[in-house]
Parts: C-alpha cells; sequence; structure tokens
C-alpha cells in the first residue's frame, strides 16, 4: 500500500487523533469539490481547442493565448520569431484584440544568443508606446528546432 493509499490517520507522520474538525467523511469532501466543479464556463470562450489545449482563450474581457511556435523550424531567430508574431497578430484579431492591447508577454529562447537577433524583430513588430510588460527567459522547448515560443495575454476590445 502506498502512502496515497493510507488514511490519513495511519500515515507514519501522523498524529495519534485526529481532531474533529479535521474528520471529514470522503462524501463530505467530494460533495465540496464537486461544488467547485460546477461554476459556469459559459462566459469563457475557446479557440481552436484541441484535446490537450486550445490557441486562445477569453474570459472578462481578457485573450490568453496558447504559447506560439515557427511553423518553419528551419529558419533562423529572426525568421521564427517573425512567424510567431504573425501567429499573434492572427488570433488576437480573432479573439477581437490587436498588439497595442497586450498586457504581457512571455517570450521562451531556447538559446540567449537569439536574444538580439529576436529583439530586432520585436521591435519593429510592438507598436511605439505600446510595448507590453516582458520576461525573456531561456527554456528548453519542446522541438529542437523551435527557437523561440511566445505566450500573450491581451485586454479584448469592448463590443
Amino acid at each position: 500500500m502506498g502512502i496515497e493509499d493510507q488514511h490519513p490517520s495511519d500515515h507514519p507522520c501522523s498524529r495519534t487523533t485526529i481532531p474533529a474538525r479535521h474528520k471529514r467523511s470522503i462524501a463530505e469532501r467530494k460533495h465540496r469539490v464537486d461544488t467547485h466543479q460546477k461554476a459556469p464556463t459559459s462566459d469563457i470562450t475557446r479557440f481552436h481547442p484541441g484535446p490537450r489545449y486550445c490557441e486562445a482563450t477569453v474570459h472578462n474581457g481578457t485573450a490568453y493565448l496558447a504559447g506560439q511556435v515557427a511553423d518553419d523550424g528551419s529558419q533562423d531567430i529572426r525568421g521564427q520569431t517573425a512567424q510567431v508574431l504573425a501567429a499573434i497578430d492572427r488570433l488576437l484579431a480573432e479573439v477581437g484584440s490587436d498588439r497595442s492591447r497586450i498586457l504581457m508577454a512571455q517570450i521562451h529562447l531556447a538559446d540567449l544568443a537569439d536574444y538580439d537577433g529576436m529583439n530586432a524583430v520585436w521591435d519593429t513588430w510592438v507598436p511605439h508606446g505600446h510595448a507590453p510588460p516582458r520576461a525573456t527567459v531561456q527554456s528548453r522547448l519542446a522541438r529542437p528546432e523551435w527557437r523561440i515560443e511566445i505566450v500573450v495575454t491581451a485586454a479584448v476590445m469592448a463590443a
């Protein structure tokens, strides 16, 4: 029997007695979880949903984009950055936003040596006066040919 299969009172690090306020039946715990899982989702819109993730979600006037990567991984950092930013433009337009409304950008580079090349493309793409808060980190990306992945959060224009 694994530790996760043990009753809390059987765990070797537990107290000898469990206070009554901590004793809840499995049915009570399940009811609490089920109640929280029944929150309405009609105010959430998902774009291009798949079995594992969707490309964008809009909730409460905010768009959350999945990490965008280049379609052509054979290109250098400038080419891949341009592809990723074009994909972000398309998704932002689809959700009712644009690059001037980006609230936060998270940039993942496979190699920080690409930082200047990425910035050369980024700086021409970001509208003057609308540069968002941004984090740029080195990350091991899901495919070795990918040099960049960008995650964006943006405000959606009022309808």
